[in-house]
Formats: structure tokens, sequence, C-alpha cells
């Protein structure tokens, strides 16, 4: 064998390495990314600045959970807001509940249809005419 045909035998090869490639990259599942990425990254200091908000004002939630309930106390009156209760390993099981305190301003979620394992809570609530954005991650047991 001589150097001209070891030539033309590694060129095949490449060529056949990159047919295949281009094969499986167009066989290949499409990837979930998230379709949201720069409205997100063009409204990323408004929420930066309500979580800055949160500790500023002191107003951070007391979460505390039970068996069979989440309870949330906040500091202050809160005029309308939402939580999320998020899955980070199974976004379809996300959750998200009106605040609707109690008369000790705290917030009581049902546990009974949530599975265990991790969860992130995000709250977005108004209160004193400042809005405030807090996340809190959370295994529930």
């Amino acid at each position: 064998m001589n150097w001209g045909k070891g030539i033309v035998l590694t060129m095949v090869a490449f060529m056949l390495f990159i047919v295949t490639m281009v094969y499986f990259m167009f066989t290949a599942p499409v990837d979930d990314y998230d379709h949201q990425y720069y409205e997100k990254g063009l409204t990323f200091d408004k929420d930066y600045n309500q979580e800055v908000q949160v500790y500023k004002d002191h107003v951070v939630p007391l979460i505390k959970s039970d068996a069979d309930n989440l309870k949330v106390a906040f500091a202050q009156q809160i005029t309308s807001g939402k939580v999320t209760l998020g899955r980070p390993s199974d976004y379809t099981m996300d959750r998200v509940y009106n605040l609707k305190l109690n008369a000790q301003n705290e917030l009581i979620i049902p546990l009974e249809k949530v599975s265990k394992g991790h969860w992130l809570l995000v709250f977005n609530w108004e209160s004193n005419h400042k809005k405030y954005l807090y996340q809190h991650g959370i295994n529930l047991k």
C-alpha cells in the first residue's frame, strides 16, 4: 500500500464520519429550550429589583411545612399576589395559588395532592403599593 491509497482511505473514512454525524444531527429529538429567553432577559432588572425590595423592607415570608399543610406567614397585609409551587423535574406538576391570607397573615396550602420531593416556591405579591418577588426551594417529605 502506498501513501496515496492511505490518504484516499483516510478521506473516505472522514467523509463517512461527517455524513454519519449529519444523519444523527437531523434525527435527534428537538432540544427543549426556553422560548421566552429574550423576554425574560429584558425583564430581569424588574424581577431583581422586586427580589431586593423583599430584603430592604424585611418582609421575607416564614415558611413551615408539616405532613398535611404548608404554612407561609407574611410580615404585613398583602393587597394581591400569587404563589407558584414549581417542580423543577417536571413542569407539568406545577401549581399556582392566589394569596388569600387568614387573620394571622398566613397562607395555608394543603399538601394532600402534592408529590413528595423538591419544589420551588415563587411568591409574587403587592403590599403597600410595592411589588415583591421571593423564591425559596423546599423539600416536602
